[in-house]
C-alpha cells in the first residue's frame, strides 16, 4: 500500500476499506509499521483525542461451564488447574467495585462462566448493581452468557449500561473453536441486548489458528453488529485446553490487527483485552495509538500487570484517563 495516511483520511471521509486494503494492513511491512500506527492514531484522535478508558473485571463465577470453547480454561473440555466456584455473594461483587473505584476505573465488568445465568444469579447481580450505582456510580458491564429477554430487561432496569458477548472468531472458523453453541447464537444475543436498550460490547480472540481473511471478516461482522465497544483479545494459550501450545502471534502483528479494527470500526471503542501483556510485551504502549481502552488488573483466569504499571504507561504516553460516563446512544467519546 504505502500511503497509510491517505487511507486514514479516506476513512474519516466515510469510505469503507475493501478486502485488498484490509489485507494490506495485516501484511504491512514492519518497516512501515510506525506510519501505519500514526495513521490509525489519526482516526483514533479524531473521535477520542488522547483519552483512554479503563476497565476492570470481577470473575463472579469460575469454571463449571458446560460449553466446549477451545480457548477457555473454564470449559467442560479443559483440564487446566483453575479455581472453580459458584457465583460469589453480593458483598464480593461490591468489594471489587470499591477496588475499581479506587483505581479510577470507568467501567466495572461483572463476568460469570456458564452458558447463561439462572434467575437466581440475575437476582444477585441486580442487587449488587443497584448498590454499586448508589455508592460509586460506576459504569457497569455484565458478561453472563446467553440471556433471555426478561433477564436483559431486569439488568437494564438495575442500571447495567453495557453487556459483553463476544463473537470470538469468524463465522467460518467458529466450529473449529466450539460446537456447543452456534455463531448465530452469539449474534442473536448481541441483537437481544440492543433490543433491551443496553449498549452492546462484542469482540474477538486473535491467534486461534484463524486466517487473515477470518480476522477481516471478524472486523466487518462487528461493524454490521454495530458493537459500541470491541474488546480485542490475543490468545494466551493455557495448558489443559484444546489450544494448548498455540503460539502464532508476535507484537508487530498484534499492532496491525488493532490498526485494522480501528480502520474498519473508526468510531468505536477499541479495547486491548486479554493476552495484552503476553503478546504485545514491550510494545504495549504502541497499542494505544489505534486502541483507546484497556483492562487494568487481572483477567478471568490469567494475571495482568500491576495497575500502577498501566497508570505509569498512560502518563508516559501523555494520555488522559477518561472518566466521562458513556452514553450508549452516541459515539463513545
Amino acid at each position: 500500500m504505502g500511503n497509510w495516511n491517505q487511507l486514514a483520511v479516506s476513512v474519516l471521509e466515510g469510505r469503507e476499506l475493501n478486502d485488498e486494503e484490509a489485507l494490506a494492513i495485516l501484511n504491512c511491512p514492519d518497516g512501515e509499521l510506525l506510519e501505519l500506527l500514526q495513521s490509525a492514531y489519526t482516526i483514533r484522535q479524531h473521535y477520542y483525542g488522547n483519552k483512554v478508558k479503563l476497565n476492570m473485571i470481577v470473575n463472579t463465577k469460575s469454571g463449571l461451564c458446560p460449553e466446549n470453547c477451545g480457548y477457555c480454561s473454564q470449559s467442560s473440555v479443559s483440564t487446566a488447574p483453575i479455581e472453580k466456584y459458584r457465583m460469589v455473594n453480593k458483598e464480593s461483587i461490591l468489594k471489587g467495585a470499591e477496588q475499581a473505584h479506587n483505581l479510577n476505573v470507568g467501567t466495572y465488568c461483572i463476568v460469570a462462566s456458564g452458558r447463561g445465568p439462572s434467575n437466581k444469579e440475575i437476582d444477585n447481580v441486580v442487587s449488587a448493581v443497584e448498590e454499586i450505582k448508589d455508592k460509586y456510580n460506576l459504569k457497569i458491564c455484565a458478561c453472563l452468557g446467553l440471556i433471555k429477554p426478561e433477564q436483559a430487561k431486569r439488568l437494564k432496569e438495575a442500571g447495567v449500561e453495557r453487556y459483553n458477548h463476544n463473537i470470538n472468531t469468524s463465522e467460518n472458523h467458529h466450529e473449529a473453536i466450539t460446537t456447543s453453541h452456534t455463531y448465530q447464537d452469539r449474534v442473536n444475543t448481541v441483537d437481544l441486548i440492543k433490543e433491551a436498550g443496553i449498549s452492546p460490547c462484542s469482540g474477538v480472540i486473535i491467534g486461534m489458528k484463524e486466517t487473515m481473511q477470518d480476522v477481516i471478516d471478524m472486523a466487518r461482522s462487528l461493524k454490521v453488529l454495530d458493537a459500541d465497544s470491541i474488546p480485542v483479545n490475543f490468545l494466551h494459550a493455557i495448558d489443559g485446553t484444546p489450544l494448548e501450545g498455540t503460539d502464532e502471534l508476535n507484537p508487530r502483528y498484534c499492532l496491525k490487527v488493532l490498526c485494522l479494527m480501528r480502520f474498519i470500526n473508526p468510531t468505536k471503542e477499541i479495547r486491548i483485552s486479554g493476552g495484552r501483556e503476553k503478546n504485545l510485551r514491550s510494545l504495549q504502549p504502541l497499542g494505544l495509538y489505534p486502541a483507546n481502552s484497556i483492562f487494568v488488573g487481572d483477567y478471568l483466569t490469567t494475571a495482568g500487570q500491576e495497575s500502577t504499571a498501566d497508570h505509569q504507561m498512560l502518563e508516559d504516553l501523555g494520555f488522559e484517563i477518561d472518566f466521562v460516563k458513556d452514553d450508549a446512544s452516541t459515539v463513545l467519546s
